[in-house]
């Protein structure tokens, strides 16, 4: 299961003079994560770099912003993967301090700046939802209700017609067992609507 952090955690270490100051936080996906990394460099005009890594779904990007390539993005990213974290943005500003760290100390500089970072993070599952809908009997109604609790699952509308159409939001992974469950008890007289998957609007 995936988890995503509830705030930004943050860390600092030294290295032969070299000032690596790093970030762990929330992030949805790019547009979010590039307007991160510019306020991290209005923030720190002086820097050297700016490097970064985003885990999130199909946004996930690494970027080593002129540290020679492959040790200082990807190697953040791989902490985020490694941790099975998602939505989440690691940053990490470093102040070149005249001595050169070579490729492998790079890797450990970028990668020990994020792993410190989330020793002090506390961590929350992600839960993805997912919309079902559908028409059942009037007579299940109560039914339907009492049932939701056991699987998460939250009546977003009720609409009284022909029968009782309903909107449920629950997690994704109570989907298909709730399903069967409304199944069995129509005996073949529920009717499923298509769901976009979008955000409910009201």
């Amino acid at each position: 299961m995936p988890f995503s952090l509830p705030a930004p955690v943050h860390s600092e270490l030294t290295l032969k003079k070299s000032r690596f100051i790093g970030c762990v936080e929330p992030c949805v996906g790019r547009e979010e994560a590039l307007a991160r990394v510019a306020a991290l460099r209005a923030e720190h005009p002086s820097a050297t770099h700016v490097c970064w890594a985003l885990m999130a779904g199909g946004h996930s990007a690494a970027n080593d912003d002129g540290e020679p390539g492959g040790t200082a993005g990807r190697p953040m990213l791989e902490v985020l993967r490694h941790q099975d974290l998602e939505g989440v943005l690691a940053t990490v500003v470093r102040y070149y301090g005249g001595i050169q760290l070579g490729a492998g100390g790079l890797v450990r500089a970028y990668t020990d700046s994020v792993a410190q970072a989330l020793l002090t993070a506390e961590k929350v599952p992600v839960i993805r939802l997912t919309t079902l809908r559908c028409m059942v009997p009037y007579a299940l109604e109560g039914w339907l209700r009492r049932e939701l609790d056991a699987h998460g699952a939250h009546l977003l509308d009720a609409q009284h017609g022909e029968g009782v159409e309903v909107t449920l939001s629950l997690p994704e992974a109570n989907a298909t067992e709730l399903t069967s469950r409304i199944n069995d008890a129509s005996q073949g007289q529920v009717v499923w609507r298509k769901t976009d998957q979008g955000p409910e609007t009201g």
